[in-house]
């Protein structure tokens, strides 16, 4: 007899506080959903002027003056950040359509390709990435000065 009282207060328990953690799990109440943080966007002409002189400042340092396969992979990281941030800005701004931005994102596009191999690889012939990345780099910087959205 000791045994089934044993196991029916074990059971009353396990159930009392498993009910306990669902309902306190489960709350449908919006008020107690916390806000997700948004990132604070960046206006187009601060993207684009951190990009300008992310290109700007590659070449007062000389470019990538090494020819061997890993010595640029920073370089490229340090180009592709603002090149990311300037396209989330494109595709923020709405003072003009899609179209107005195709050659840009199709140089990001570009970029981007460049870099998805992981890795700097040189100036091989026939392997290297370098141009995708920067000389694509150096086109949107000339894209921007020649197409100002104001």
């Amino acid at each position: 007899m000791g045994r089934h009282v044993w196991g029916r207060t074990v059971g009353a328990l396990i159930l009392g506080v498993t009910v306990a953690a669902a309902s306190g799990c489960s709350s449908d109440s919006k008020a107690d959903a916390k806000p997700k943080a948004r990132a604070e966007a960046v206006s187009l002409d601060e993207a684009s002027t951190e990009f300008q002189a992310a290109v700007t400042e590659q070449d007062l340092a000389g470019g990538c003056p090494e020819k061997e396969a890993g010595t640029c992979w920073e370089q490229m990281q340090e180009l592709m950040e603002p090149a990311r941030t300037l396209r989330k800005a494109m595709n923020a701004e709405k003072s003009v359509g899609a179209d107005f931005w195709t050659e840009a994102y199709a140089l990001i596009d570009t970029m981007e390709k460049g870099v998805a191999v992981g890795e700097d690889r040189g100036v091989a012939p026939g392997v290297t990435n370098r141009p995708d990345v920067f000389g694509s780099a150096h086109k949107l910087r000339d894209w921007i000065d020649a197409h100002p959205v104001t």
